[in-house]
């Protein structure tokens, strides 16, 4: 097609392009993704710091109970065992029996003793006896010598030549014996009386010989070992001819009496925390599951060094960036519906801990949540 004089043909200007313009076009991803990390990262931050306070939360828990070792309170061989390792056992059942027969010889040899005691006492009755009869012979000789020498001081006084020196002798010498004779048997007869003490039980030679005799069907009855209390078995490993000696433990004995959980909590969790708040926990054993519990009691000190013996509990705590700050023992309750648990639980067990401080809705959901993430976390565990 052709074209007139006056029509030039000129080209488009290319439109020129600047990063304002892409910017408004498009924004920039990795600014947004920055924002987003930046501001997930301060609530966070703020969501941890508040919930250090309100609901704090520990993976440093244990499940703990009551250990007994069961022990002989005699010394002997073992004829009977009653039980195997982690056996169910309710007080009072019987667990091992000891060879009770040099105790029942104790106790034969006890009884006779009580008889021989009995003998010995009236013996002594005898004794008391025959020293009273003495006495009484010493009496009527010293009432008959006074007699005499009162009548020879009567008549010596009447007519002072009747009688002689030698018979005012006699008399006076008389006298003077059978007084002596008087005070010599009433101190036999203290004595008599002395070495019988009372008369029938009360006679200390009798009760010595009951007391052994008590003694010998006490250690009788303690061959028989029965558990103290309602528990499981454990650290078992004796068999029949073992030689229990009194006082060493033979197996352990966990009881099911008190169980509970000690939760190893940071200072700065306690600030708010009280007795009676509610807690929820779980269990490897049982993972996905949250159970309930309060809080019983918090620890007042721990050992900051090597624990003596009677001491303060020794808190371990962990070394990060930051010190940690100091752990205390926080004793957690199980619910009464959590009884189902006492089959399941272990002492020893890790368990995750929540406290729950006041009524924050919305930490509180948090926490809810995060106890909950971590219970289906246990799968993996």
């Amino acid at each position: 097609m052709a074209t007139t004089k006056d029509e030039t043909i000129t080209p488009e200007k290319p439109i020129k392009t600047t990063p304002e313009t892409l910017s408004k076009e498009k924004k920039n991803p990795i600014k947004l993704i920055t924002q987003i990390v930046l501001i997930l990262s301060i609530l966070f931050f703020v969501w941890y710091i508040l919930s250090e306070r309100h609901t704090p939360y520990t993976d440093q828990a244990r499940i703990k109970g009551l250990v007994t070792p069961i022990t002989s309170r005699v010394s002997g061989n073992i004829i009977d065992i009653k039980i195997q390792l982690h056996s169910q056992v309710k007080a009072g059942d019987t667990l091992f029996q000891i060879d009770p027969t040099p105790f029942q010889i104790a106790v034969l040899k006890a009884e006779a003793n009580i008889d021989n005691a009995t003998q010995s006492v009236a013996a002594s009755t005898s004794s008391v006896k025959s020293a009273a009869g003495r006495l009484g012979v010493a009496k009527a000789q010293l009432d008959r010598a006074q007699r005499n020498w009162n009548r020879v001081k009567k008549v010596m006084r009447e007519n002072a030549g009747a009688l002689s020196e030698n018979d005012k002798d006699q008399a006076e010498t008389a006298l003077l014996t059978a007084t002596e004779q008087v005070a010599s048997a009433e101190a036999n007869l203290e004595r008599s009386k002395q070495s019988l003490g009372d008369s029938g039980p009360d006679n200390p030679k009798i009760r010595a010989a009951l007391q052994d005799l008590e003694k010998a069907q006490l250690d009788l009855a303690f061959t028989t070992i029965i558990a103290p209390t309602d528990g499981v078995i454990e650290s078992f490993d004796i068999d029949l001819g073992y030689f229990a000696s009194a006082g060493q433990p033979i197996t352990t004995l966990i009881s099911e009496t008190d169980v509970w959980i000690q939760a190893d909590l940071k200072e700065n969790n306690l600030s708010l925390m009280k007795v009676g708040n509610p807690v929820k926990f779980t269990l490897d054993i049982e993972p996905g599951k949250i159970f309930k519990g309060t809080v019983r009691s918090m620890g007042f000190g721990v050992a900051t060094d090597q624990p003596s013996k009677g001491g303060l509990p020794s808190v371990s705590s962990k070394n990060g960036w930051l010190r940690d700050p100091q752990r205390f023992p926080v004793v957690i309750s199980f619910e009464n519906n959590n009884n189902k648990l006492k089959d399941r639980i272990r002492i020893g067990g890790q368990v995750d801990v929540v406290v729950y401080t006041g009524n924050n809705s919305i930490l509180n959901a948090l926490a809810s949540f995060r106890i909950k993430l971590n219970s289906w976390l246990s799968y993996v565990r």
